[in-house]
This record gives structure tokens, C-alpha cells and sequence, in this order.
């Protein structure tokens, strides 16, 4: 930047009349490069490719992030994959955040993109997830219909825009369907199943945080940093239980534990199914050690799941 023709400090108090010049430098644009990334790969045919994406692991590039993405992996392995979308974003045709772990599919080709989008389209494929959340579920089982939206005031979250009756959706709001049903409860905190019907961006962490019972660990939609077992949240505690604070998680608890598609040229059904990870399968044993609980008990609740 000059002023006057001389080059400014930042500490510079303009005056009137000043002449300002800023020569503007423009950014490189982003691209996906190929990058030596191990994968963990669960199934592959000649048109799909489907990955274990690990907590930590971003999608694609974005603002801010260009090195260790999955495209980039994928592309690091020689993979071919399809071209007829963002071209930050080949092969990608759905997303998991950042620091959801579990199973993603990659499109290699046009036509199996096209095919898988129309399935994503016509809610054909079926996305079957674990989660942690904070509190005690009043039902076993439920559903979660709130339409879902940029957060107006913080734009790096996503909001629930709730409707009144025939007056249709606000701004950029899209429906969105969840259902989850009760697999355990630990102390203070219930592990369920989630299904979505929809895949809006950071749907499940969004529902379930506006129901109070966001995601463990996701402190970007009000979880607490740390958990606190035996602090008067479980069916049975007492104003006098002596409570621990388990270490930080370091992740959100949210894996894609299934998913479920037709392959896109033969049309024959093809489930996937992810593990859960050994640091979240840790942290439901400790919890349960923590909170007095039989961890034989949380490991047979789990067995469908490792």
C-alpha cells in the first residue's frame, strides 16, 4: 500500500486529502493435487470407490485448506475419478465434516456420478451413523424434522430454522429429516443409531443441537469441552455423586458407520460398513469404567458396529 506515492506503515494515521494506492495481489487459485496419503480403502469396483475417511481428514480443498484431503489421497493413489463436477471436488459426490470419521463414496467416472446423484437425489442411498450425545433421551426412538440453514449470525455453523404452519421456508433453509433411536446410555450421555433421510450440511450435529443434546465433543454447536461424569445427569445419580471429567475427546463423537447404495451400472445393492474407531470405542470404555457401568454391556451393544 502507498500513500502519497511512499510506502506505508501500518501504524500510519491517514489525513484528509491522503492519495491511497494498494496494489491487490490475487490469490493462486486452489486446485486438488495429488498428495501420498495412506487410505483406507473398504470396497472398490470399476466405477466406485469407497473409504474409511478418518476423524481430521478433510473432504475436499477449501478456504484455508488445500494439503491432506481425501481428494488429494485419492489422487495420490493414481486414482481416475470423475470430472463432471467442481474441480476441486472430483469424485466427491456427498461429504462428511471434518471431524466425522466413516465411510465415504467416490464416484470414478461421469456416469456413475450422475447415477449416485440421482440416488443422493431420490434418498435411495441409506447413511446409517453412531453418535454420542450429551444428556439423557426422553424416548428410545425418534425423529428430528427442523429445516436447516446458514446460521445468519455465525457463518461457520449452520442454524435450524423453525416454521410456523403454511408459511414455508425462510432464506436459504432446507428440510431435513433425522431419525435415531436409543442404543445405550452411559452415565449422563446416550449412544445412539441416526439414519438421515437428507444430508444437509452438518445435519446431525445441527439436530441434536437443537433438540439439548448436541454431539459429544462438538463444542462448535454447545457440547462442553470436557465431560462430566457422575455430575447428576444419569437416571439414577444423586445430588451427592462425586463427579470426574473425562479427558477431551479431541474430535466430534459422529461416525458413518453404513452406508448402503446400488451400484450404479449393475443396479445391485452393495452395504459398506465402517468399524468404529479404536479411540472412540476407548472413550465408551472409560466412560462406562468412569461411570461404574459393566463395559461387557457397551461392547455387546457395539459388537453390530466394530
Amino acid at each position: 500500500m502507498l500513500v502519497d506515492g511512499k510506502p506505508s506503515k501500518g501504524a500510519h494515521r491517514l489525513r484528509v486529502s491522503e492519495k491511497i494506492v494498494v496494489d491487490a495481489q490475487a490469490r493462486p487459485p486452489m486446485r486438488a493435487e495429488a498428495e501420498s496419503i495412506p487410505l483406507d480403502i473398504l470396497y472398490e469396483d470399476d466405477d466406485v470407490i469407497v473409504v474409511n475417511k478418518a476423524a481430521g481428514m478433510t473432504v475436499h480443498a477449501g478456504a484455508g485448506n488445500t494439503r491432506g484431503t481425501l481428494v488429494n489421497a485419492l489422487l495420490g493413489r493414481g486414482q481416475t475419478l470423475s470430472q463432471g463436477g467442481d474441480a476441486l471436488r472430483p469424485g466427491i459426490v456427498h461429504r462428511l465434516d471434518k471431524e466425522t470419521s466413516g465411510v465415504i463414496l467416490v464416484a470414478k467416472n461421469d456416469f456413475a456420478h450422475a447415477k449416485i446423484s440421482e440416488a443422493f437425489r431420490q434418498r435411495l442411498v441409506k447413511k446409517t451413523y453412531i453418535a454420542l450425545v450429551e444428556g439423557l433421551l426422553k424416548e428410545k426412538q425418534g425423529r428430528i424434522e427442523l429445516a436447516i440453514g446458514r446460521d445468519l449470525h455465525r457463518r461457520t455453523r449452520m442454524a435450524v430454522h423453525r416454521q410456523k404452519p403454511r408459511s414455508g421456508l425462510a432464506g436459504n433453509a432446507r428440510e431435513a429429516r433425522t431419525d435415531w433411536r436409543t442404543l445405550a446410555e452411559i452415565d449422563g450421555t446416550t449412544l445412539v443409531e441416526v439414519q438421515l433421510h437428507t444430508g444437509r450440511t452438518h445435519q446431525i450435529r445441527v439436530h441434536f443441537s437443537a433438540i439439548a443434546h448436541p454431539v459429544v465433543g462438538d463444542t462448535l454447536y454447545g457440547a462442553a469441552s470436557q465431560i462430566r461424569v457422575g455430575a447428576g445427569t444419569g437416571r439414577s445419580a444423586s445430588k451427592e455423586s462425586e463427579t470426574t471429567t473425562m479427558p477431551p475427546l479431541g474430535r466430534n463423537f459422529l461416525h458413518a458407520a453404513r452406508l448402503g447404495f446400488s451400484q450404479p451400472r449393475t443396479a445391485a445393492w452393495i452395504e459398506v460398513r465402517a468399524p468404529l474407531p479404536g479411540e472412540l470405542h476407548q472413550f465408551l470404555k472409560k466412560l462406562s469404567e468412569v461411570a461404574g457401568e459393566d463395559s461387557k454391556r457397551i461392547d455387546a451393544t457395539l459388537a453390530p458396529y466394530l
